[in-house]
């Protein structure tokens, strides 16, 4: 199979879709892949070390679009590649069909088919080719958020850790699945007083387990939310529901009750924020402030440490990538539940339940 790996022109992004050594996997297996000018430098992977593992190097992104029957990137396309995408095309990436009502009718318009990282399902429910960006982001959303606590980027001037006679900054972390999980890890390291909350009992015993003593576990619902905010410094979104939007767990009246200062990130933006106030936001312009609460909701997080991001994202997509090459995508989904689950829009029809619901268009089972 004829593979392509663009360049990334989200602003900011400088994460890969593959290392050198997935080309290499894929090209000793006969595959042929079309690497574009540069496109791993912001990585630290140069144009030498893909040629070195048999890729081909291509100028343009038009010509990688065009060479390849496969393209293989980390984020959804932008507005300016809809018009290089054709039917002929199988796009493997994070798409987040859910967010973006503009992407999904584009998608249907091109006739390709889109497998989503995002909604590849193993069979126990688990997510492999999103947990290591949730990993990422997860981690990054307490560096980030404990940077624009402090003062001269309008935060409260909170220490997450505290010093010796002055109390540790409080966080609040939203949902205890993957990016909840890492986000309290780091949060607790820091020394802060970390409150973890979601709607899953088994999960929240778990968690009690397993996290150290400045950890505590709440159910998640509205009231108890309330109540944390009041005194939370930094408040991290990461809830996730497969495929769908996520719920907004915070909204636009209870900033009111949050103390000037207090810093939230939603890490749930790529599936629409779980902040009724989250809007995309970007590495070079990555934070807003409405009602004195600082927003920080950067859509690529991840993007922001692309060697780290590149290489986990390549350990995860590699074993599907060489199956999608090596038998094709309907063999591949076919033989494969987990894959075929990340079928999201396929010859025009949309074929994943949940985006359907999510902008009222039709459903094909596929």
């Amino acid at each position: 199979m004829k593979i392509g790996v663009p360049i990334e022109i989200k602003n900011n992004e400088s994460r890969v879709g593959m290392t050198p050594s997935g080309v290499f996997e894929l090209t000793k297996r006969n595959h042929t892949v079309y690497v574009q000018k540069d496109a791993g430098f912001g990585s630290g992977f140069f144009d030498k070390d893909y040629v070195g593992a048999g890729a081909i190097i291509l100028e343009t992104i038009e010509e990688v679009y065009k060479a390849a029957e496969m393209i293989v990137k980390v984020k959804e396309p932008i507005e300016k590649e809809y018009g290089l995408i054709k039917p002929h095309h199988v796009v493997f990436t994070y798409f987040h069909f859910a967010s973006s009502e503009p992407l999904t009718h584009a998608m249907i318009k091109s006739k390709a088919v889109c497998i989503a990282y995002e909604t590849v399902e193993d069979i126990d429910g688990s997510l492999p080719l999103l947990i290591p960006m949730s990993e990422v982001a997860g981690r990054m959303s307490i560096q980030q958020g404990a940077k624009y606590l402090e003062k001269p980027i309008k935060g409260r001037g909170v220490l997450l850790g505290g010093v010796p006679g002055v109390p540790p900054g409080k966080v609040l972390v939203l949902g205890g699945g993957v990016v909840g999980m890492q986000a309290a890890k780091m949060a607790a390291g820091l020394g802060a007083i970390v409150t973890i909350m979601d709607i899953n009992m088994k999960q929240l015993r778990y968690l009690s387990d397993i996290m150290p003593n400045n950890v505590n576990t709440e159910f998640s619902n509205e009231y108890n939310i309330r109540k944390h905010i009041k005194d939370s410094d930094l408040i991290i979104g990461g809830v996730l529901l497969k495929g769908a939007k996520a719920p907004k767990l915070i909204t636009r009246d209870m900033l009111k009750d949050m103390r000037p200062g207090t810093v939230i990130v939603d890490v749930a933006v790529d599936q629409g924020g779980c902040f009724e106030t989250t809007k995309p936001t970007t590495h070079e312009n990555p934070t807003y402030i409405i009602d004195d609460v600082v927003h920080y909701s950067v859509a690529n997080m991840p993007g922001a440490v692309p060697y780290t991001s590149t290489v986990a994202l390549t350990n995860v997509t590699l074993p599907y990538v060489i199956k999608l090459a090596n038998d094709g995508w309907k063999k591949a989904c076919k033989q494969n539940a987990a894959l075929s689950k990340g079928l999201n829009i396929v010859n025009g029809k949309i074929v994943y339940r949940e985006i359907a619901e999510a902008f009222d268009l039709e459903f094909t089972a596929s």
